[in-house]
C-alpha cells in the first residue's frame, strides 16, 4: 500500500464505486478511475497507476459480466471468442504504442465520438429491442466480422491508446450483431474481462501493480459494477442510451482538455 492519507483512500474508493457503475452500464469507467488514481497518487510512476487501475477494473467488470450473464440473453461463447481476439489485438496495440503520438490520435477519436453521438441522438431506434424481438439472424459472417473488427480492431485500439474502449465495444456490438444496448453492454463486459486480463498479466509480470490498494478499491468497484448491471437490466435500453450519450460527451471533453489545455 502506498503512503496515502485516509481521506485520499476514501476518495479513491468512492471513485472506484462510481467507475464500476458507469462501466457496467455502458463502459467508460476508466474516464473516472484512472484520473482519480493520477490525482490521488501524483508521486507514483505511470506504469504503477495503469497496472493498479487494471487490477481494480477487472474485478468490477467480472462482477458485472456475471450479473449480466445470469439475466441477459448473452451468447457467452461468441463473447469469449470476441474477447480472445480483443486480447490478441490489445497486445499488438501495446507493442506499437511507443511509436504513436497520442496528440495525433486524440483529434481523430474526438471526431469519431462526435459522429457516433450524433448518430445515436438522431436514430432513436438504435440499440432498442425490435418490436416482437424480430432481430436479423446471427449469421456466421456477422460473428466473424465481430471477432475481427470488434475484437481485433477495438482490442488493438485499447492497447494502443485506450480511452473509451468499453463505450466503443457497446456501440460496435450493437451495430455489427444488431444487439439491443443492454445485451451489447452485457457482451462488452465479457470482452472487457479478456482484455483486462491480458493487460493485467503484463503489468503484474513487470511488477507494476499495487495489490493491497487495488484489493481495497476493487471491493467498491465490484459493488458499483453489480449495481450498474442490475440497473441496466431493470431500466432497459433507453436508460443505457442516455448514459451512453453522457459518457461519450464526457470522453470528448476529456480528450479535448488533454489535447489543448
Amino acid at each position: 500500500m502506498p503512503d496515502i492519507s485516509l481521506t485520499t483512500l476514501a476518495l479513491l474508493c468512492v471513485a472506484a464505486l462510481a467507475a464500476g457503475w458507469i462501466d457496467a452500464v455502458v463502459g467508460g469507467g476508466g474516464l473516472l478511475l484512472l484520473p482519480a488514481l493520477l490525482l490521488g497518487l501524483p508521486h507514483l510512476p505511470a506504469a504503477q497507476i495503469l497496472g493498479t487501475n487494471k487490477a481494480v477494473a477487472i474485478v468490477g467488470t467480472s462482477g458485472a459480466a456475471v450479473t449480466y450473464a445470469r439475466k441477459a440473453p448473452v451468447q457467452v461463447g461468441t463473447a469469449v471468442r470476441i474477447g480472445l481476439a480483443a486480447l490478441a489485438g490489445s497486445m499488438g496495440g501495446a507493442f506499437f504504442a511507443a511509436g504513436i503520438s497520442s496528440e495525433v490520435l486524440r483529434p481523430v477519436i474526438m471526431v469519431v465520438l462526435l459522429a457516433v453521438a450524433g448518430f445515436v441522438m438522431f436514430r432513436p431506434s438504435f440499440g432498442t429491442r425490435p418490436e416482437g424481438d424480430e432481430r436479423p439472424p446471427l449469421t456466421r459472417a456477422r460473428i466473424v466480422t465481430a471477432i475481427v473488427v470488434v475484437g481485433g480492431g477495438i482490442g488493438f485500439y485499447d492497447g494502443l491508446f485506450g480511452p473509451g474502449t468499453g463505450t466503443f465495444l457497446v456501440l460496435a456490438l450493437t451495430a455489427v450483431l444488431h444487439l439491443d444496448l443492454v445485451t451489447a453492454s452485457a457482451t462488452a463486459k465479457i470482452v472487457n474481462v479478456c482484455t483486462n486480463a491480458g493487460a493485467l498479466a503484463m503489468f503484474a509480470y513487470q511488477g507494476h501493480v499495487m495489490w493491497l490498494l487495488a484489493g481495497v478499491m476493487a471491493v467498491f468497484n465490484l459493488a458499483g459494477g453489480m449495481i450498474g448491471a442490475r440497473m441496466a437490466l431493470r431500466k432497459g435500453s433507453e436508460f443505457v442510451r442516455g448514459v451512453l450519450l453522457v459518457v461519450v460527451f464526457s470522453l470528448v471533453a476529456k480528450l479535448a482538455f488533454d489535447q489543448w489545455a
